[in-house]
């Protein structure tokens, strides 16, 4: 092992310091937001709730999760993520796979990728998207959230490219042996392609799982939004000012503060529980995916 130039160490040194105070960035806000969530209303109200909860209580969760709209949200977005990850991943892996291969296997290959790297960058626009939603009848059900998403072009040409990478001696004798483009895809591009796949998983599913503003543009009735979009309605207007007499008894120790952000945490929750299961195959399947064959 050869020693570092002091230039190398000092430029780790610093790599690492910007690094942290990044993490730092992104980290504490979610656990102020914990914090407050688990937090008496006097100490959020009186701004004393800094990192770690004063006064402890679980009211406000014990609140959130009696909500019938928060329930709804909740069930709602995670029959959009289904319905999402199946669709999106079919027709990406379906759609990468012919774009993966060389011109002389596929004449009009350029055409379609030119086609797809356009959708990608303009679109027809709020109004007209609005319009083919409605005239195609898919308002104020869960497909108007699936459907107009259903090729995500950023994955595809992620996925692409890692297909480009993997060797073309693996494919070649497959063909040698009788193998299909249906059996070449699924047992073999598919298996190797794992770290890619988790990458794009994780892609679909928080994109699935964070969206709101189709939810309020798309959804007629309130009991149809996704989660997301009920806390937009939530945070944009105080959900408290609106509950009835009966519930005005429980909401003692329950501020609009640490309701609104025990409804946030439990929002983020399955998208933390997912992540640490992915983030191994993230990087890999990112670069692998982002370099040109």
């Amino acid at each position: 092992m050869h020693k570092s130039s002091m230039g190398r160490k000092v430029f780790l040194i610093v790599n690492y310091v910007v690094l942290f105070i990044a993490a730092l960035m992104c980290i504490l806000p979610l656990i102020n937001v914990l914090a407050i969530s688990f937090s008496s209303k006097a100490a959020a109200a009186a701004g004393y709730v800094k990192l770690w909860p004063v006064d402890f209580t679980i009211a406000s969760y014990q609140y959130a999760l009696a909500k019938p709209e928060f329930i709804d949200g909740f069930i709602v977005s995670l029959e959009r993520v289904t319905l999402g990850f199946v669709v999106n991943m079919l027709l990406t892996i379906l759609t990468a796979y012919p774009l993966a291969k060389e011109r002389s296997a596929l004449r009009t290959r350029h055409i379609y990728a030119w086609f797809f790297i356009v959708t990608m960058l303009f679109n027809g626009g709020l109004i007209p998207t609005y319009m083919t939603i409605k005239e195609t009848g898919l308002l104020d059900s869960i497909w108007a959230l699936v459907l107009p998403g259903a090729v995500p072009v950023f994955n595809v040409i992620l996925l692409m490219n890692f297909f480009r990478n993997l060797p073309k001696e693996i494919e070649e004798a497959a063909v040698i042996d009788g193998a299909g483009h249906w059996r070449i895809l699924w047992q073999i591009f598919f298996p190797l392609s794992l770290p890619a796949i988790a990458t794009v998983t994780l892609f679909t599913v928080v994109g699935h799982w964070n969206s709101w503003f189709d939810g309020l543009i798309y959804m007629n009735s309130p009991e149809n939004y996704p989660l997301q979009s009920y806390l937009q309605t939530v945070i944009i207007t105080p959900d408290l000012n609106s509950i009835s007499g009966n519930e005005l008894l429980d909401m003692n120790e329950v501020s609009d503060r640490t309701f609104k952000a025990a409804q946030v945490f439990l929002a983020s929750l399955p998208v933390l529980i997912i992540y640490p299961f992915l983030q191994k195959f993230f990087m890999k399947g990112l670069v692998m995916g982002s370099v040109k064959g």
